[in-house]
């Protein structure tokens, strides 16, 4: 059987969800609230019932009778060696013992019940993740370069929910789930795993291992899997790039010839360096982006607009801005342009 018709619960430890932080005192409160409930239910249930039960008085039960007995019952001290008679020793009871004893059962056994049910809240998140999750973006190697990615995407306003990481090295995994990623553990070159981080539905798969041969295995799982995701891949090389591209990417960054060409630049130009690192930091100063062509700009060139465009999206082609076939602009066409994230001088 393969990970991906594995049931949820079988998947804790292979699917890990990022951790709902919350304060102790709301943790606490939440359990005192839920201890409540079911004690009041319990009174409702001893009072409508109350002909059934005989009290040792012989007095019948009364409203606070079935406090009492719920109460004892509930924190299983109802032994009968001290039994309190009068009616102000029961209300003490309710009243002061009984949440003296659920605070204690809080503090006591609180934790030890969190650990035990984590495995089972766990799998619930998992089942209820893999029911609704779509229109995510899968990354394949939390290394050095899926980092950078994934800091690229959280820039440009991705919610850290709708990430997936599927790596094999569990400090990276948790490291990504660290800042509310949800983490896949396994190799991105098997099916089963891609099928489990939901690859299938996903909008975009992020291609990013440490060697190339892997890249390539993985990019071909990725496609068969997702023919209609937009899959980016890393390559060291540039010898291997057109083998990403047969494989099914749809873009291919050669990581060593960019940073390479970056560190040639610096020596004669390290302000060119500087703006560069500039527009690829998505959060701060000015950022490349891409948009929608509004309508009062169609039929005009995109040379004349305010914002400084360097090129315009047809279809699936590129086209610079200093192109014929960018000189008009045309109906479903999107503008590359540079955008201005943060005032000048601004932190």
């Amino acid at each position: 059987m393969t990970l991906s018709d594995e049931a949820s619960h079988s998947l804790v430890g292979v699917i890990r969800m990022p951790d709902q932080v919350q304060s102790p005192v709301r943790a606490i409160m939440k359990r005192v609230v839920g201890a409540m409930a079911a004690l009041l239910l319990a009174v409702l249930i001893v009072y409508l019932d109350r002909d059934g039960y005989r009290d040792v008085n012989e007095d019948g039960v009364s409203l606070l009778d079935s406090f009492y007995y719920a109460t004892v019952s509930l924190s299983t001290t109802g032994y009968g060696d001290i039994t309190p008679a009068s009616s102000s020793a029961r209300l003490i009871n309710v009243l002061v013992i009984t949440p003296l004893r659920v605070l204690f059962l809080i503090v006591l056994v609180g934790t030890t019940l969190e650990v035990l049910t984590e495995r089972s809240r766990q799998a619930l998140r998992i089942q209820k993740w893999r029911r609704i999750v779509r229109d995510h973006v899968v990354v394949v190697g939390y290394g050095t370069k899926g980092r950078s990615a994934v800091a690229a995407l959280l820039g440009d306003g991705v919610e850290p929910g709708s990430i997936v990481v599927v790596d094999t090295v569990q400090e990276s995994l948790d490291a990504a789930s660290a800042i509310g990623l949800v983490t896949v553990h396994g190799s991105g070159t098997r099916n089963d795993v891609l099928r489990v981080a939901g690859a299938a539905r996903a909008r975009a798969i992020v291609v990013a291992p440490n060697r190339d041969d892997t890249a390539v295995l993985v990019t071909l799982t990725a496609r068969e899997l997702a023919p209609k995701a937009q899959i980016v891949a890393s390559v060291r090389e540039r010898e291997n790039e057109h083998l990403l591209k047969q494989s099914g990417a749809d873009s291919v960054v050669v990581s060593s010839e960019t940073a390479g060409r970056l560190l040639g630049m610096a020596t004669a130009t390290p302000s060119v360096v500087a703006m560069v690192e500039d527009l690829l930091t998505p959060d701060a100063g000015l950022a490349i982006a891409e948009r929608d062509v509004e309508k009062s700009e169609i039929g005009g060139s995109p040379r004349h607009l305010p914002d400084i465009v360097l090129g315009v999206v047809r279809g699936k082609t590129l086209y610079r801005v200093d192109a014929p076939e960018a000189d008009a602009i045309e109906p479903g066409d999107r503008l590359l342009y540079v955008k201005k994230v943060t005032p000048p001088g601004g932190e």
